[in-house]
């Protein structure tokens, strides 16, 4: 073989090795999509305080406002800003919206789940299903005359957010979402902690969801959990332990 013959196969060759590189490189780019998703008796505005540290780290940031008329149509809605995405995301739920994003979180750019104080379901299981082996704390969840469930103001500081101000937790008391009382009864189909990796927030003062069964629920789903001294609205009074964990989990899932 000649000089310039082996310099074209080593050239050849260092093409083909930088491509190989450029191609991990893709599939190992960091996961920069965060989709927030609320729970019962709140909107999509709690998550301001998480939101403004992973838009500040850097990520792309998408809060999803569930219409909450039905189970169905909270997965319709999520499902809706996931495809919206420009690439994978991570999926995060707060209570009962850790139920909606079992179901959507199926979707092929999901790449992990975090559940932040928030419902587990297997498949075929639902949050009512759950919440019967191990009932919460509170008893001031109330029905409405057309099926809809709302949390007694009177109560709603200290079962629902005992440690933010009082000011505020009595706003979100007075301005709370009313969920269709049938959606916490939908059984999931799919599970998608089953299939994708998934990390965990339980609320070790939680009223709202029994601690314990958060516990359950994160260790049944292999959740690599951490446990915060704080109230079910963990998500809104510690916001940077949140946000580490949601960020722990997108640098985890960019790796092939």
């Amino acid at each position: 073989m000649n000089a310039k013959s082996r310099m074209t196969r080593i050239a050849a060759a260092l093409a083909l090795s930088f491509a190989a590189l450029g191609a991990q490189a893709t599939t190992t780019a960091p996961v920069k999509n965060i989709v927030l998703v609320h729970g019962y008796f709140a909107d999509g505005s709690g998550w301001q305080g998480v939101s403004n540290i992973l838009t500040r780290d850097g990520y792309k940031v998408s809060v999803v406002q569930e219409p909450e008329t039905s189970f169905e149509d909270d997965v319709k809605a999520t499902t809706r800003v996931i495809d919206a995405q420009d690439g994978p995301s991570i999926l995060v739920g707060h209570s009962y919206g850790g139920a909606v994003v079992t179901e959507a979180g199926n979707d092929a750019k999901v790449a992990g789940l975090v559940y932040v104080a928030a419902f587990q379901p297997d498949t075929g299981e639902s949050p009512l299903v759950l919440n019967n082996k191990m009932p919460s704390a509170t008893k001031a969840i109330k029905p409405t005359a057309d099926g809809y469930l709302y949390l007694d103001p009177a109560h709603f500081h200290e079962d629902f957010a005992a440690d933010l101000p009082a000011d505020q937790a009595n706003f979100m008391a007075i301005s709370q979402v009313m969920p269709l009382a049938q959606s916490f009864g939908t059984p999931i189909t799919a599970a998608a902690w089953r299939a994708k990796p998934s990390w965990a927030v339980v609320a070790t003062a939680d009223r709202a969801i029994n601690p314990d069964l958060e516990r359950f629920m994160t260790k049944r789903a292999g959740s690599k959990t951490v446990e915060i001294k704080a109230s079910h609205a963990v998500y809104i009074s510690h916001p940077a332990e949140v946000a580490k964990l949601i960020e722990q989990a997108a640098a985890a899932s960019n790796k092939p």
